[in-house]
């Protein structure tokens, strides 16, 4: 059996802090704690026209792929609730080959 994971696109982060909210509610998480924590990174200036501002989804020691919810055939709650459509769930093979043909700016989260 293929073991399943988060793969986020961070390019398409828009920072809205929804992947948190979802997770928060799924699992009843306290305040104070993430069970996916989104990071930023930025602004910082690359020459006179350009900026670098990236929004990263950093899943937690808490998170657990929601699965409870991928048990019964759904996605976690961060990807059903992504605005940005960053996050994908599935098996890491598949996950790794989109990484790879993404090239950049993604990462895949195993817990």
């Amino acid at each position: 059996m293929s073991k399943n994971g988060l793969l986020i696109d961070y390019e398409y982060c828009t920072g809205c802090h929804s992947c948190e909210v979802s997770c928060k509610n799924e699992h009843n998480i306290p305040r104070g704690q993430w069970g996916i924590k989104l990071t930023q990174v930025g602004p910082f200036q690359i020459d006179a026209d350009k900026w670098e501002w990236n929004y990263v989804p950093v899943p937690t020691q808490l998170c657990d792929l929601c699965e409870k919810r991928t048990a019964n055939g759904d996605v976690p709650s961060c990807v059903l609730h992504c605005l940005g459509g960053c996050m994908q769930y599935g098996p890491v093979e598949e996950l790794a080959k989109k990484a790879a043909e993404k090239g950049s700016k993604v990462a895949i989260f195993v817990p």
